[in-house]
């Protein structure tokens, strides 16, 4: 599956046109867990590069990557017969995606857009190394920045994370 996703990444920058221009992007985002991963983790914090090309008009496709952690910290108390309460405390972890990135201009201000790709785990988990990343966004910019509200997710074997962000990105190069 990784190396899906790195044949689908060198095909996309060879599909640029070398006279199409293209921008950077930095920013960062806070959000808070949901589903089950509220369970575990109280919050997501992170950073974000991506590189963006203008494809048309309103559309503009890229890469994109960052570091998102997901806070642990979390106690459950169980009590186990003959052993009393035990309590258990979660870990946090991160992730670090690699993704295509892609948005739209619904008009001059508000976009909608989204990243597909791989999310590699900082930790090991008995040997999961990451899971199918997506982060579907909605946005509004003004001047060189942007604000969007999004849903991370990662999914594998049928289990999925999620986490409901809030970013703020700067693009160089307008």
């Amino acid at each position: 599956m990784k190396k899906l996703f790195l044949v689908g990444a060198l095909a996309l920058f060879g599909a640029m046109n070398a006279q199409t221009t293209g921008n950077f992007k930095i920013g960062a985002h806070v959000g808070l867990p949901v589903g089950d991963l509220a369970d575990s983790s109280n919050l997501n914090i992170g950073a974000d590069v991506a590189y963006v090309w203008d494809l048309a008009e309103n559309f503009k496709a890229g890469v994109t990557t960052g570091y998102s952690y997901y806070t642990g910290g979390k106690t459950y108390s169980y009590i186990l017969p003959g052993y009393g309460t035990v309590s258990v405390e979660t870990e946090g972890y991160g992730i670090i995606p690699l993704a295509a990135t892609a948005e739209y201009a619904i008009s001059p201000n508000f976009f909608i857009g989204g990243d597909l790709g791989y999310a590699f785990f900082t930790e090991s988990n008995g040997g999961d190394s990451g899971a199918i990343y997506y982060q579907p966004k909605i946005g509004y910019k003004f001047n060189s920045s942007e604000l969007y509200l999004g849903y991370k997710g990662m999914s594998k074997d049928g289990n999925s994370i999620s986490s409901i962000n809030l970013g703020y990105a700067f693009t160089f190069g307008k």
